[in-house]
Order: structure tokens, then sequence, then C-alpha cells
């Protein structure tokens, strides 16, 4: 039941087409304007985004560009991300998590060549089956365990590999998160530091129906087909937020993913892990409050499946 008094449409004060820094502007409203409202929504939303990169760029205070990378998880939100910055970015990143739809992977690769953007491919120097043969599948409480050992140990690679000296050197790394996306991402930042690393989150005020109308604006944006069946990238398949049927949807159309699985989980049961660790998906644990600053790609708990949001509309 929500016991919300007002919506968030109610609640809005802002200006739907003169997008600022502090109020996202609701879904159900941006649906509501008309499609050359939207459009202008759009273009002053991607005026917004480069003015998010640039003010992020300043943070590395006159040290010298080692690379602008955008990270390209081969989703449809990241392949808008990645059209609108590929025009300024020195290359694409993609973490090869070991666990996901080899699909995904291609499109990636397929993308970046179209547009001619060099890409950066790297794999997690720990497998997820090496993990998950020692620790057991992950529920909810693994999830930012699982996020570090298969993504952000892939970006500490890229940033040891492109920035060559820590003190004079910056990386620019820009990701595609959302604060609509769910509350747990509702205050994520602008623009931070992480040691020789800078973070930029440029679609921060970006809604779905914004992503949309951009595509409409931009049909050379390809879809992903991975996504259309599954309701997701697919890049990432660790299973610590697995939707009910999640599997069996896996299984309907990337049958050679999900026979991995089952091999997978045949070795974590003779490795002695009993249930529900045996068991990938089983979702069982607490939710970490920490969240990783890749995982716009997971379900998180609270965010509406793609297929649903779409029968709902």
């Amino acid at each position: 039941m929500n016991d919300q008094l007002f919506s968030d449409a109610e609640i809005f004060t802002g200006d739907p087409l003169a997008p600022d820094f502090d109020q996202v502007c609701p879904d159900q409203v941006v649906a509501e304007l008309t499609p050359e409202q939207r459009e202008q929504r759009v273009a002053a939303l991607v005026v917004q985004a480069h003015q998010i990169i640039d003010k992020a760029w300043d943070l590395a205070e006159g040290r010298m560009r080692a690379a602008w990378c955008v990270l390209y998880s081969g989703g449809n939100d990241s392949t808008v991300l990645t059209h609108l910055v590929r025009d300024r970015v020195d290359y694409a990143v993609h973490a090869n998590t070991t666990i996901g739809v080899e699909a995904t992977r291609q499109f990636v690769r397929d993308t970046c060549t179209a547009w001619g953007l060099d890409l950066i491919e790297r794999t997690a120097p720990t497998s997820y089956r090496d993990l998950v043969i020692e620790r057991g599948f992950p529920g909810p409480a693994m999830h930012f365990k699982m996020y570090q050992r298969l993504k952000e140990r892939v970006l500490d690679q890229v940033r040891s590999e492109l920035v060559l000296d820590n003190r004079r050197q910056r990386v620019l790394f820009i990701a595609g998160r959302r604060r609509a996306e769910s509350r747990r991402r509702q205050h994520i930042p602008f623009y931070e530091t992480d040691g020789s690393a800078i973070w930029a989150s440029p679609l921060a005020m970006w809604t779905k129906e914004d992503l949309v109308a951009y595509r409409a604006m931009h049909p050379d944006v390809p879809f992903n087909p991975v996504t259309d069946h599954l309701g997701m990238s697919g890049e990432c398949l660790c299973g610590a937020f697995a939707q009910p049927g999640e599997l069996e949807r896996i299984r309907c159309w990337y049958p050679a993913t999900a026979a991995e699985i089952d091999d997978i989980a045949a070795e974590v049961k003779a490795a002695g892990h009993a249930e529900p660790f045996c068991r990938w998906g089983h979702g069982e644990g607490r939710q970490s409050p920490q969240t990783g600053r890749l995982c716009s790609s997971c379900q998180l708990p609270g965010q509406m499946p793609l297929w649903e949001t779409e029968a709902a509309s």
C-alpha cells in the first residue's frame, strides 16, 4: 500500500521545459508534454549533461587528461549515454563480468565499431565461477561484494593502464546513473573524485521518458535485443537481485547462458554449499545499503522490471 498523500507529479514545482539541478521531473509530467515540448526538454537536458561533464572535469584542477571514458554496459540507457558523449570521450569501457549474455558483449563491440569509438574491454581478474564456488551464490546482501569483484576491479585495472602519474594525471569516468531509477539513487552526485579518477553522471536528472524521446530524435541509436528479451542488458547475471522467473526467461532466449549457470550451480553444490546458497537467484539476505557506481543495469528492489513498465504504459 502506498501511503504517500500526494503524487510526485503533484509535489513537483519545477519547469519541465527548463530542467534544473534540484528536482527530477516525474515521468507522469514528462509524459503529458507534447512531442515538440519533449524535444525541447531533451535539448535542454543535453546541454545540462555536457555542463555536468565540464563541471566534473573542473575537479581535475589543471591536471593532465589521461583519458575520458564512457562506461558502456550495453543496456539501452548506457547506449543513449554513449551516443550522447561519443564525440567527447577517448574510450568506451566495458566490464566483462564473466557471467553475462555474450550477445550483449558483441552488441557493445559492434556499436563502438559503428561509431568509430575505441573500446576497452577488460575481464574481472577473479571469475564469477571461482567466486561462487568459494562463497556460494549471492543474495542481496552480497550484491555490493559482487560489484566490487566483477566491475570495480575492472575499472581499477583500466585506471592503472591509463593513469601513468597519479599526481599529475586524471581519468574521467562517465556513468549512466539516474536519480529517477530508484529511491536508493535519488541522491547520486553529479560528479565526485576517487583518487586519480573523476566520476560524472550526466544523465542524473533524466527520466525514462526522456531517454525514449532522445531515441526518437536520434534513430541511429540502436536497441540491444537482449534488453528487449530480458528487460535488462544481461551484462551481469550474478543473480543477487534476480527476479522470479528470470532464469526461465534467460533459458528461453539464451539457452547457452542458462546452461552455463546450470554448470556453475552443479560445481557450487559439489563444493559443499547448502541451500539456499547452492541455488542461483535465491534472494536470501538483507540488502546492503551500498550500491556501486556501475550498477545502473542491476534490477534493484523497488524498480519496476522493464517488461512490467511497458505492460503498464
